[in-house]
């Protein structure tokens, strides 16, 4: 009995000793990934966040690596005016939740076609009309490559969190006395600041970030 203990004693100090001469951080920084800000810049302009790649990925990839609890749907007024979207309503980032919005790319003329076919059509409170895609077009949605994708925090994110987070932006654009736009376009990242609403994170590949940009200067 008293070799068993002290095997025990001896056991307790050994796993402790290599405890101690691990590394404090090792563990946290392991664990704790996929934050709004761990932007890995990639060559050609392409950008990888939340273990997507903006640039090169496509919606199907997105859902294998994101996960299939997620909503499909055309968001627009027409097929001219609409976006392919995937929806993720409670996703986690790293230690932050939120909802997520995936958008990816078909032609104008496809989008349409979708459209037509679609089996339910609902209206958004913003007047938006939401197209649920039908099964038979899912195989063109899965190719379909990857645009953008926008984060909407659960908490609220003010500007000086922002900025201690991403650091200080490139420019900043106010588009009205309550929306402001802080732009990081080496990261491909538009963080607009809602003083009144919630706040939203715009991702794109930095080489595409002008989309994000242009609209901001109208």
């Amino acid at each position: 009995m008293t070799k068993l203990f002290s095997l025990l004693i001896f056991l307790t100090i050994l796993v402790g000793a290599f405890m101690s001469l691990k590394p404090a951080g090792e563990n946290t920084a392991r664990q704790v990934q996929g934050l709004p800000w761990q932007i890995e810049i990639l060559p050609e302009g392409r950008s990888r966040v939340f273990g997507v790649t903006l640039g090169r990925d496509t919606l199907g990839q997105a859902r294998e690596r994101l996960g299939p609890d997620m909503e499909l749907a055309i968001i627009g007024t027409d097929g001219t005016d609409s976006n392919l979207e995937m929806y993720y309503d409670r996703y986690t980032a790293g230690v932050f939740s939120g909802k997520l919005i995936l958008s990816a790319e078909l032609p104008a003329e496809r989008l349409t076609q979708m459209i037509a076919h679609s089996l339910k059509k609902d209206y958004l409170k913003t007047g938006a009309r939401k197209v649920r895609v039908h099964p038979d077009d899912l195989p063109d949605v899965w190719q379909a490559p990857l645009t953008a994708i926008t984060f909407i925090p659960t908490v609220n994110l003010d500007r000086e969190t922002a900025i201690k987070r991403f650091g200080e932006p490139d420019e900043v654009i106010d588009t009205d006395d309550q929306i402001t736009h802080l732009l990081y376009p080496a990261k491909g990242l538009d963080l607009i600041i809602d003083r009144k609403g919630k706040e939203a994170l715009q991702y794109v590949a930095p080489g595409e970030f002008a989309r994000l940009r242009e609209p901001l200067l109208d």
